[in-house]
C-alpha cells in the first residue's frame, strides 16, 4: 500500500483539467502514441464538442520515482454543478486532490465549492496554476487568490501548462511526495466504495470501486449494501487505458467489477460493496439516492414512435442511472414520459443524446421543479407536474425547493447581478469582496426561478465573467398558483405552469400574446385565455379567416346582406363547436423563450 496514491482533479468548467490529465497520461507512458487523442478521458462525442466532462472516469498510471515504482490512480470528476453528488463520491474515494486554476480567469464559483468538498474529506490539496503559456495569464494575481482560498504558501503553487507540458514532472513528483498513503486494513472484512458505473452492452454494468478495507478475489460472492443484492465477482481488475483483469485487489486499490448486472438501478453511486461470507458491519457514510431536481415531459413528435422512445429511454438509463422517467399522457401531446433530471445541463444532454444516439425527434414541455403540497387533511403530496396539482379547495399550502446560489463576478457588474437575483425572488445572504476587483455574493432563491433563463441572463449581463454555483437547501412555503392556458375554453395541459402569484398576470398576458402570433388562423375565432382556477386573467383572440359572402349583393335592400351574414354567422358557430385547434410545436418552445 505504500506505493499507491489515489487523487482526483478539481476545477471549474473549462480550466483545462482534461488536457492536463492527457499530459499526465503521456508522461507516465500509460497510453501508447497510437491510441492517444486529445481529451482522452472524455470518450463521448458530446463531451469533446462542448469541452465539458459529463461522466467521471478513472485511470491507473505507473510512475517510477527515485528507483521505486508507484501506482497512481487518477479519478477524474465532472466539473458541472448538476453532477455535484458524483464529484463528492469521487472525492471520497481519494486521499488527495489537484486543484487546477486557470491563470487567465482565476478562482471561480465551482472551484470554491469543490475545494470545500475536498476539505470536508480531509484531502491533501496540491494547487496548480494552469494555462501559463497564454499571454493573458495573470500569475501573481491568481496566486494571491489561491493563497487566500486554501492558505498555502507561494512556493507550493505549481506553475503548469496543459498545452505545452510545463510542470507535469513536478506535479507527478509532488503527488508521490505529498499525497498520503491510503489507510486501510488488508485483513479486515471487505469494504469498498462504489464511485461510478458504466454500461457495457456485452457484459452488463461495470462498477468502479475503491477498496477501503479488506481484499476482493475473483469468483467470490459480493453484496451491495443499499440494494441488498448479491452477485458473483465474475471479473475484477484495474483501470488502465484498457481494463486489466486481476486475481485479487487489496485495500487502497481502485478497480472495476463485472458481475453480470443488467439494470443500472441495482448499482448506486456511493453504495458500499462487501463480501457475502464475511460482510463488514457498516456502510461507508455519505450515501444518498440521487434525487432529480428538474422535471419535464418528453413526447415523441409522431405518436407512433412512442414504443421506440421507451426503448431509447431505457437504453439511455443504463448509461445514466440518474435519469428517471415514468409514462404520462397529455390531451395535447398524446403519450410520453415524465422525466426527472439533475439539472438543466443534464436535461439538455439527455435531449441531445436522444437525438444523436437514437435518432428520436421529441417535444419537451416546460421544465419545472417538484413541489410539496400539504392538504387540509395533513397529507403531503409530491407534485412533479402542474396538471397533477389537487383542487385549490383541498390545498392548505404549497412548499417549493430553495437553493443557496454563489455568484462570483467583477465588481462593475455586481449591481446588475443583484438586480437579476432580486427579480428572481432572491434574498441576499452574504457579500464578500475578493482580491483583484471581484465580489462573491450569496443568495437564497427558489430553484424554480433559475430553471428558465437565469443562467443565460447572468452570462449576458456580466459579459460572460460571472460564474455560478448552487446547492439545494430545503423547502419553504410559497405563494403559488397554477396558470392554465385555454383555447376556445379547453385547457391545454402541456402549457400549464405553477407560478408565483405576483408574476402570474404578466406571464399570462405574455403567453397569450405569444400564442396569438404562433397559432394559425382558422375558419372561426379562437379565444386564447390565461386562467387561474376559474378566473380569467388575460385574453387574446385569433380572428377567423372570412369569406366575403356579401360580394354578390350590389344595390338593393340592406336586409338581403344582413340575411347572408346571419347565415354565415350560424355556420361559423357550428364550425367552432366541432373544430379543434392544432397547437404548433413552436408554441411549446416559445414558453421557454418568452423574453
Amino acid at each position: 500500500m505504500e506505493n499507491i496514491r489515489n487523487f482526483c482533479i478539481i476545477a471549474h468548467i473549462d480550466h483545462g483539467k482534461s488536457t492536463l490529465a492527457d499530459r499526465l497520461l503521456q508522461a507516465t507512458g500509460s497510453v501508447s502514441d497510437r491510441d492517444y487523442q486529445d481529451q482522452l478521458l472524455d470518450d463521448m462525442d458530446l463531451e469533446r464538442e462542448r469541452g465539458i466532462t459529463i461522466k467521471s472516469h478513472a485511470i491507473q498510471m505507473n510512475y517510477e520515482y527515485e528507483g521505486k515504482a508507484y501506482v497512481l490512480n487518477l479519478i477524474d470528476t465532472p466539473g458541472h454543478v448538476d453532477f455535484s453528488y458524483e464529484v463528492s463520491r469521487s472525492i471520497a474515494a481519494c486521499e488527495g486532490a489537484l486543484l487546477i486554476v486557470d491563470a487567465t480567469q482565476g478562482v471561480q464559483a465551482q472551484t470554491i465549492s469543490n475545494v470545500f468538498l475536498a476539505m470536508e474529506h480531509d484531502l491533501e490539496i496540491i494547487p496548480i496554476l494552469n494555462k501559463m503559456d497564454l499571454d493573458a495569464a495573470m500569475p501573481d494575481e491568481v496566486k494571491d487568490q489561491i493563497i487566500e482560498l486554501i492558505g498555502c504558501t507561494r512556493d507550493e503553487i505549481i506553475v503548469a501548462s496543459g498545452k505545452t507540458g510545463l510542470g507535469v514532472q513536478e506535479i507527478l513528483e509532488t503527488v508521490v511526495k505529498k499525497i498520503p498513503v491510503p489507510k486501510g486494513n488488508v485483513d479486515a472484512p471487505l469494504q469498498a466504495l462504489i464511485f461510478d458505473s458504466v454500461y457495457n452492452q456485452y457484459r452488463g454494468i461495470e462498477a468502479y470501486f475503491k477498496i477501503l478495507n479488506g481484499t476482493i478475489r475473483k469468483g467470490e460472492q459480493v453484496k451491495f449494501f443499499a440494494t441488498e443484492k448479491e452477485y458473483f465477482a465474475d471479473e475484477i481488475g484495474v483501470l488502465k487505458f484498457k481494463q486489466e483483469a486481476r486475481k485479487e485487489l487489496k485495500a487502497g486499490d481502485v478497480g472495476y467489477i463485472i458481475s453480470g448486472i443488467k439494470t443500472a438501478k441495482e448499482v448506486k453511486v456511493g453504495d458500499t460493496l462487501t463480501s457475502k461470507d464475511r460482510p463488514c458491519t457498516e456502510a461507508i457514510s455519505g450515501f444518498e439516492d440521487v434525487k432529480p431536481m428538474v422535471f419535464a415531459g418528453i413526447y415523441p413528435i409522431d405518436a407512433d414512435d412512442y414504443e421506440d422512445l421507451r426503448e431509447a429511454m431505457e437504453k439511455l438509463q443504463l448509461n445514466d442511472a440518474s435519469l428517471t422517467f415514468e409514462p404520462e399522457s397529455s390531451a395535447a401531446l398524446g403519450f410520453g414520459f415524465r422525466c426527472g433530471f439533475l439539472g438543466l445541463l443534464h436535461m439538455e444532454i439527455v435531449q441531445e443524446r436522444l437525438d444523436r444516439e437514437f435518432d428520436m425527434d421529441v417535444i419537451t414541455t416546460v421544465p419545472n421543479v417538484s413541489y410539496r403540497v400539504l392538504t387540509n387533511k395533513g397529507e403531503i403530496i409530491e407534485v412533479h407536474n402542474p396538471s397533477g396539482l389537487p383542487g385549490i379547495t383541498t390545498i392548505d399550502y404549497i412548499e417549493e425547493p430553495y437553493i443557496r446560489a454563489q455568484i462570483i463576478s467583477q465588481t462593475e457588474y455586481v449591481g446588475q447581478v443583484m438586480k437579476l437575483c432580486i427579480e428572481k425572488r432572491g434574498v441576499l445572504k452574504n457579500q464578500i469582496y475578493l482580491p483583484n476587483d471581484r465580489v462573491e455574493v450569496s443568495f437564497e432563491m427558489p430553484l424554480a426561478e433559475i430553471v428558465f433563463d437565469f443562467y443565460d441572463k447572468l452570462k449576458s449581463i456580466s459579459r460572460g465573467y460571472a460564474s455560478f454555483d448552487y446547492h439545494q437547501t430545503g423547502y419553504d412555503k410559497a405563494n403559488l398558483a397554477r396558470l392554465d392556458i385555454l383555447l376556445n375554453g379547453e385547457m391545454v395541459d402541456a402549457l400549464s405552469t405553477l407560478i408565483h402569484k405576483d408574476n402570474a398576470y404578466n406571464f399570462g398576458r405574455r403567453m397569450c400574446e405569444k400564442l396569438k402570433e404562433l397559432i394559425p388562423r382558422q375558419q372561426f375565432d379562437i379565444a386564447i385565455q390565461a386562467a387561474i382556477g376559474a378566473k380569467i386573467i388575460a385574453r387574446e383572440t385569433v380572428k377567423a379567416v372570412r369569406k366575403d359572402v356579401t360580394a354578390k349583393c350590389y344595390g338593393g335592400d340592406i336586409t338581403r346582406k344582413r340575411k347572408l351574414l346571419e347565415k354565415q354567422k350560424k355556420g361559423k358557430k357550428r364550425m367552432r363547436q366541432v373544430g379543434n385547434v392544432e397547437v404548433p410545436q413552436q408554441a411549446f418552445l416559445a414558453v421557454l423563450k418568452l423574453d
